[in-house]
């Protein structure tokens, strides 16, 4: 998997909340806030299939659109690259995080969270 462009990104998005075979009006129309030409977005789309992201249906005159992988999927993926990129490791990111000036309640919701990813087992 690789990393996308934030536009391509923004596709995906339009995708995953309107889910598997979504006609192309309705990502147009989820999309008009960038004010993107309909050639425009047929480019980002086929990138998209290119890369595996996106499956193509053709229904009549239309093509139909399904993403192929999932947006948790994404962001594990991307949320990893972005981390080891800046951070070099998940500790090296909380101790930043720390030094900025994460409150208690926040060390407490990420000790929670720890615990629980760890099975509940003692720290």
């Amino acid at each position: 998997m690789k990393r996308l462009p934030d536009t391509e990104l923004e596709v995906m998005k339009a995708l995953w909340a309107t889910g598997p075979d979504t006609p192309r009006a309705l990502l147009e129309e989820r999309l008009a806030l960038f004010g993107w030409a309909a050639n425009t977005i047929n480019t980002y789309l086929a990138r998209l299939a290119d890369k595996g992201f996106v499956a193509v249906r053709r229904e009549g005159k239309s093509n139909l659109y399904t993403p192929l992988v999932s947006c948790e999927e994404y962001q594990a993926f991307d949320s990893r690259a972005v981390l080891e990129r800046l951070y070099g490791s998940p500790r090296n990111f909380v101790a930043a995080l720390a030094r900025d000036g994460m409150g208690r309640a926040e060390l407490e919701e990420l000790r929670t969270l720890l615990d629980q990813l760890n099975g509940g087992q003692d720290r």
